[in-house]
Parts: structure tokens; sequence; C-alpha cells
């Protein structure tokens, strides 16, 4: 039988997916004061509700409240589990992408490196968290226009999780995506087209031909050919993109 914090965060969990932030806020309050009365200020659970408020007012864009949250939630896990625990590195990759959004790439960039020496330390170089860490990296110098730096990150990324999930797994498409995007940005477009190419047929696979994640990949194709001159071709993809975007919208 679940206890009371328990169900509350399986009903805010609901509401956050919904987009219901407001109600999601009240459950998460409520969680917090649940777990504090229960069990103490210095409990994981408590961190854990820390948490989750400081997504939920991440997500409404109250960076400063969010950011209260995440580093109350790091103190205690540090406390309670030490600095080198992963539970302690989930924390500081929240508190790097809470910087990254709002343009403080150098403290983003301290935040992402923690999280990813801990991570490669307590689970190993080749753990799904290693590439979440590498991915964030990856887009934090991407969005710093810190290209070169970028690539590898990515790279490594793709790696891991071909390793984890085989080569035509939906997330190395994403990841294969935000690479192609990469390549698009430096005017490598003879890298970046076939790596498009594989994540579309990999999304193709997974959802269907008139999915919009494969609408995603036939814009950005487009966008592609559009750069490298091939304006005709680019036209194309780009309608392909817009016509499943229209026949989701009537859905």
């Amino acid at each position: 039988m679940k206890s009371v914090w328990e169900e509350l965060n399986d009903k805010l969990a609901g509401r956050y997916k919904n987009g219901a932030f407001a109600d999601a806020l009240k459950l998460a309050n409520k969680a917090l004061e649940v777990a504090t009365d229960s069990y103490g200020q210095d409990h994981l659970k408590v961190a854990t509700s820390l948490n989750y408020l400081g997504g939920i007012y991440k997500a409404q864009g109250n960076f400063s409240e969010a950011e209260s949250c995440y580093e109350r939630a790091w103190a205690i896990r540090r406390k309670q589990l030490g600095s080198d625990n992963p539970e302690v590195a989930t924390i500081l990759n929240n508190l790097a992408v809470l910087y990254k959004d709002q343009g403080d790439y150098i403290e983003a960039e301290s935040m992402h490196h923690q999280a990813l020496k801990i991570r490669e330390k307590s689970l190993g170089h080749y753990h799904l968290d290693v590439a979440v860490s590498l991915n964030n990296l990856a887009v934090l110098y991407d969005s710093w226009r810190k290209l070169d730096k970028a690539e590898p990150h990515y790279k490594r990324a793709v790696e891991i999780l071909e390793k984890h999930f085989g080569p035509n797994h939906p997330n190395v498409a994403t990841s294969l995506n935000n690479l192609a995007g990469l390549y698009k940005t430096q005017g490598l477009y003879d890298h970046a087209e076939p790596l498009y190419k594989r994540a579309l047929v990999i999304r193709q696979s997974h959802y269907g031909t008139n999915h919009p994640a494969v609408g995603a990949i036939l814009r950005n194709l487009g966008t592609l050919y559009k750069r490298a001159g091939q304006i005709e071709r680019g036209e194309k993809y780009k309608a392909m993109a817009r016509q499943i975007r229209e026949r989701f919208k009537k859905r």
C-alpha cells in the first residue's frame, strides 16, 4: 500500500505531464509538507520533494524558486549520501540545465562537469546517465557556440546509447538529430545529411511515417537542403513536414 507522500507524488506527476503546473505545484508543496512532518527536514524524501518542486518552478519560469529548491535538495543529498553519489549528480544536472536556460553558461558548465565526473566514477563510463550528462554538455556548448567542444560529447552520447539500445532505437535517433544539427550549424552539410536520414529511418520504423517526431526530422532535412542551395528539394521536405503537422491538428 502506498504512503500518502507516494500518492501525492503520483498525482503531481500526472498533473505535470498534462501541463497543469499550478495543480502540480500545490500537490508538490503538500508532498513536501508531508515528507518534512513525517521524516524530518533532512530526510531524503524531503530532498526528492524539493527536486520535484524545482522542476515545476522551472517549467513555470520561476527560476529563483527553482534554484532555491534544487540547492536545498543538493545540500540534503550531500549530507545523507556523500558528495559522489549519483543522486547528488542528478541535482547538479538539474541545476546546470537551470543555469543554462538563464544564460549562465559558465556556472552550467561547472555543474555539468561535476555531474559527469560523479556519474563516470560511480556508474561507469558507459552508463545511460553518463550519456545524459554528455548530451546536456553538448547542448550547452552548442548554445554557447563552442561547437568544437559540443561534437565529441554528442558522439560519445551516441556511442553509449547504441551500446545500450542498439543502433535503431528512438533515443539514438534523437542524439543523431542533435549531432546533425551541430554539423548543419557549422555548414558541414555532407556530415549532417546521412545522420538526419538515419534518424528519419529509425523514427519512421518506430512511430510510423505520419508522426510529429518524423515531421521534425523532415523539417530539419528541408532546412539543410535549402541552406545547401537545393531549394526545390528543401521545399519538398518542408511540405512533407507541414502535411504531418496538419494531420495531427485535425485529430
